[in-house]
């Protein structure tokens, strides 16, 4: 069948969208980028906060229109909303035909063609004694009543790329062990499960061989991969052996956690020519009674420590941070410490975040008592304040030397050539673009010596020495 797939939420969705995809390749479907044209339809959601949700929801819908008045005969929904909803999902909209969660990844096949996966709801037992007698309680079923997944993926798992061809994520690890008070993740993801080392090597010397040229290594925590199977040290090691692949450029480590990053990871950063110097560190805030309620580790004090280490060990470090504001009992005092925190670590990029009140996390038991506006106000201050800095830095950079991957046509002009610096990673942080120069002339992935010419907010203006 003709399968047209839509993909949500962050890049360890679009990973389990790519295996999709390579599976369905493997079984006969064709994709086509064309849902109106689609026979079956995939829609791959995202359900982490309110606003994803929304828009997971209304891409289904969209997909639902085609099917009423459409060529399409089955609509798939899979991903994180699909986990955390499946009989709300069927219930509410019945032109969906299958409703796969996140463990479910390998039943996409059958899926197409209109197999229903496991039973969703599968009650628990309340006591030994009722186990024994085989009795259920009489109860609501909750997500966390759910068996969580145990679902990973291998090198000889099919797949799909979706991304440009010279740049790919590699999941090394799954779910994740630690209980956030605002994070439904792992309930979602289920536990910490770490990938076989040699299989991530083998993933990524075939994406090599193929033509990428930078691999984004990916997980819940990718500085506690190894860690759950006993195997402390091994994400260094990890980085010593992709260090040596022949064809990569870029090797970049994403979503680090405070307490796992360890001196030997630093280390293998600072001597490893290809690992990029980047170190992205979702902290989600400054103050220690904020981060207590968000049973987060550390406080100001430790973070300063922390981060001192990370430029110590690894000279020239690009710093990525994303915070939430208007969790619940966040105060003016809180906020201003936040600020104070961002003013003083120059970080090179930030995210802010408005907290999003989710049924089945900890925090759901508090009251979200910070109005949307504030929560509006103080993430636009402290991006407001990040913006200032970054810009007086970055206008002082003009006449560096710089080393930037060609990443290809602007979205907006074809006539206009963006690329990136080893201190930023595609999607999330700003973008270099390429001037005096034609741009027929560079191919996505090579790598190109420039020098910066001019600033323009969080963007670099560069122009190739050729």
């Amino acid at each position: 069948m003709k399968l047209g797939f839509v993909s949500l939420g962050c890049p360890k969705n679009l990973v389990d969208g790519e295996v999709m995809l390579g599976m369905a390749r493997d079984a006969g479907h064709e994709v086509t980028a064309d849902a109106a044209d689609a026979e079956v339809i995939v829609v791959n959601t995202c359900a982490f906060i309110d606003t994803a949700k929304e828009e997971s929801i209304n891409a289904i819908l969209e997909m639902a229109q085609l099917k009423r008045g459409g060529s399409c005969k089955r609509l798939v929904v899979t991903g994180c909303l699909g986990e955390r909803y499946r009989d709300q999902l069927k219930a509410e909209i019945p032109e969906i035909d299958v409703v796969l969660g996140t463990g479910d990844v390998p039943e996409i096949v059958g899926a197409l063609n209109g197999v229903q996966p496991r039973p969703a709801a599968v009650p628990f037992f309340r006591s030994s004694a009722d186990a024994a007698a085989g009795r259920t309680s009489n109860f609501e079923l909750r997500i966390s009543d759910v068996p969580r997944p145990t679902y990973l993926y291998g090198a000889d798992t099919p797949r799909l790329l979706t991304t440009p061809k010279h740049y790919a994520y590699v999941k090394i690890a799954e779910g994740c062990d630690y209980t956030c008070a605002f994070c439904i993740i792992p309930t979602l993801r289920g536990a910490y499960r770490s990938r076989d080392e040699d299989s991530i090597v083998l993933e990524a010397e075939r994406l090599a061989a193929g033509g990428v040229r930078e691999l984004l290594l990916i997980s819940q925590d990718t500085t506690f991969f190894g860690i759950d199977r006993g195997e402390r040290g091994a994400l260094a090691r990890l980085l010593r052996r992709l260090n040596e692949i022949e064809g990569l450029q870029w090797i970049r480590l994403l979503y680090l956690y405070p307490t796992t990053i360890t001196d030997d990871v630093l280390d293998a950063m600072a001597d490893c020519e290809k690992v990029c110097k980047y170190v992205d560190l979702p902290l989600q805030h400054a103050s220690a009674e904020v981060l207590r309620r968000m049973r987060r580790p550390g406080n100001r004090q430790a973070y300063d420590k922390l981060l001192a280490r990370v430029r110590a060990r690894v000279p020239g470090v690009s710093l990525r941070t994303t915070f939430i504001v208007g969790f619940p009992g966040e105060t003016e005092q809180d906020v201003d410490e936040l600020l104070a925190f961002v003013r003083d670590t120059a970080f090179d990029h930030v995210g802010v975040f408005t907290y999003s009140h989710e049924e089945d996390t900890r925090a759901f038991a508090m009251t979200d008592d910070v109005p949307a506006s504030v929560k509006a106000a103080r993430r636009d201050a402290v991006m407001g304040l990040q913006r200032e800095l970054v810009e007086a830095r970055l206008a002082a950079r003009v006449g560096d030397r710089v080393r930037v991957m060609v990443d290809g046509p602007s979205p907006e002009s074809d006539l206009v050539l963006t690329g990136r610096l080893g201190s930023q990673a595609p999607d999330i942080d700003a973008m270099v673009y390429l001037d005096e120069c034609d741009p027929s002339s560079f191919a996505a992935g090579q790598m190109v010596d420039a020098v910066i010419t001019d600033a323009r907010g969080y963007d670099l203006v560069v122009r190739p020495e050729v």
